[in-house]
């Protein structure tokens, strides 16, 4: 077995320059849909208003995001995804990759940013924006199928690609059941849950992955 750590760079490449420019847009059409939704409510936000607030055209609005849900949720899901395969990748070989998979997805769900907890509290008051917010899960698949192809050894990416879909199907019921605990009523009543993310969810989170261990051990080690 490999010693190595397999470091964060290998996840993706250095962007370049109009990788960084797209990247900038896209970071500032979640913070003003955030920014206006938290001013007005969500439902008085329209995407010519984000798109404006963030000096783009709505035309271009619609190159990055669909809705203005998937917009205010960018604002606490941004780039989650890779941080999840980045800190996968990170973790040594010796680390059974079962744990290493579970370790990530509980770091990055629960190490909210304090940015983040306004849009957790609107995403707990609004159904489209929880619908929103489940939906970000299958943006996990693609960044942890590259390292777990890697790690495994699987050239085809079949395995790896049949396990990272697992992880994102897994994390999805885990938030969901999560979601249906918080409340929905407009004045935030049970939403505290989501403002400080402790207790339940990483619970929630390990139980739902558990069952996808021994899945995870044959592929790493397949003579077993």
């Amino acid at each position: 077995m490999r010693s190595h750590l397999w470091k964060a760079d290998t996840v993706s490449p250095p962007p370049g320059l109009r990788e960084r420019k797209k990247q900038a847009t896209r970071e500032a059409l979640r913070e003003a849909a955030l920014r206006l939704a938290v001013e007005r409510g969500p439902d008085g936000v329209r995407v010519e208003d984000i798109a404006e607030a963030a000096g783009v055209s709505p035309r271009t609005y619609n190159n990055y995001f669909a809705s203005r849900e998937q917009a205010i949720v960018a604002a606490v899901t941004a780039d989650r995804e890779t941080r999840i395969a980045a800190a996968v990748a990170a973790r040594p070989t010796e680390v059974r990759l079962a744990d290493a998979v579970t370790e990530a997805v509980v770091e990055q769900y629960t190490n909210t940013r304090e940015h983040e907890r306004e849009a957790l509290l609107l995403i707990t008051t609004r159904t489209a924006l929880r619908e929103a917010f489940l939906d970000t899960t299958t943006g996990i698949e693609a960044p942890l199928t590259a390292v777990l192809a890697e790690r495994l050894g699987d050239t085809e990416a079949r395995t790896a690609r049949v396990l990272a879909a697992s992880v994102a199907t897994a994390v999805r019921i885990a938030l969901d059941e999560w979601l249906q605990g918080t409340g929905t009523d407009a004045a935030g009543a049970g939403a505290t849950g989501l403002l400080i993310p402790s207790g339940a969810l990483p619970d929630l989170l390990r139980g739902a992955l558990a069952p996808l261990a021994p899945a995870f051990d044959a592929a790493e080690n397949p003579s077993r």
